[in-house]
């Protein structure tokens, strides 16, 4: 904690660098902040702690494009609001195909780390190969078969020795793929059986590597969104994603993942019989 004093010199200090750094001068800062020349005289004086009040503080900090907390020394980040949350989030190109290189590259970096997932149907890495030649069949860079072939090579990798996977599934997609509705119409019935045979066998073997929790999108939604660790979170958007790597920003994600689980009716232990239930 700083007394009055300290605080004043710490304002002072930081004003001074400021107006040096950006080239500006007493009069021009007075003009922008709507003050008098003499105001800022006395700000930048050193034989008096003085502080500006709150309004004058925001305009001062306006003027010179710094956040107010850097000029009174509770941040050591000069950076305003704005440009914080431009710098922590990003956009990607995004490619809908599991075999998507920027989906594999995060997926590297975060090794070791604890990795959130919501798909945007059902998790890609519990997809048989006939399900994925279906979904993938309108995908024109590569063909379904790549796009398996190097889905496949990461679920290697992701089944690596303390991989640490949690998955949030929506129950409606579950329930829409055993019955062939809406989104999977059009799937063949053997295929779609399978796929519920093979997605419901994989949570129990891959138990507790891996845990799929199954919510109710009714009660809670979700966009699609991966997290990977503290590292970064990146939240489908369709043609591109959103990247978040501030770690306040990463931490809220977080803690909406942690709700759907918390909230989820069917928790990581009964997922695959709730699967097998719809068949």
């Amino acid at each position: 904690m700083f007394n009055k004093t300290e605080r004043s010199d710490i304002f002072r200090r930081r004003l001074m660098e400021r107006l040096h750094d950006s080239g500006t001068n007493k009069s021009e800062l007075a003009r922008a902040a709507g003050v008098d020349r003499s105001t800022i005289v006395q700000l930048l004086n050193g034989d008096e702690p003085r502080l500006p009040n709150a309004h004058l503080a925001a305009s001062i900090a306006q003027a010179l494009s710094v956040s107010v907390d850097w000029l009174l020394g509770v941040s050591d980040r000069r950076e305003t609001a704005a440009e914080l949350l431009m710098a922590g989030i990003g956009m990607e190109d995004a490619v809908r195909t599991p075999s998507d290189e920027q989906i594999i590259r995060w997926h590297r970096e975060a090794a070791g780390q604890k990795i959130r997932h919501v798909p945007a149907t059902l998790p890609d890495i519990l997809k048989t190969r006939d399900l994925l030649e279906w979904e993938y069949d309108a995908f024109r860079d590569k063909t379904p078969s790549q796009a398996r072939d190097a889905m496949e090579a990461t679920v290697t990798w992701l089944e690596s020795p303390g991989s640490d996977y949690e998955m949030c599934v929506p129950l409606h997609h579950v329930r829409a793929l055993a019955r062939g509705d809406g989104y999977w119409s059009g799937v063949p019935q053997q295929v779609r059986r399978a796929q519920v045979e093979w997605m419901s066998g994989a949570c129990d073997e891959k138990y507790p590597s891996l845990r799929v929790y199954i919510y109710d999108s009714r009660e809670l939604y979700s966009a699609p969104l991966t997290i990977f660790g503290s590292m970064l979170a990146a939240l489908y958007v369709g043609k591109f994603y959103m990247v978040f790597r501030e770690r306040s920003q990463v931490s809220a994600l977080t803690r909406h993942f942690d709700h759907l689980i918390r909230e989820a009716p069917y928790d990581a232990r009964s997922a695959g019989d709730v699967m097998r239930s719809f068949l």
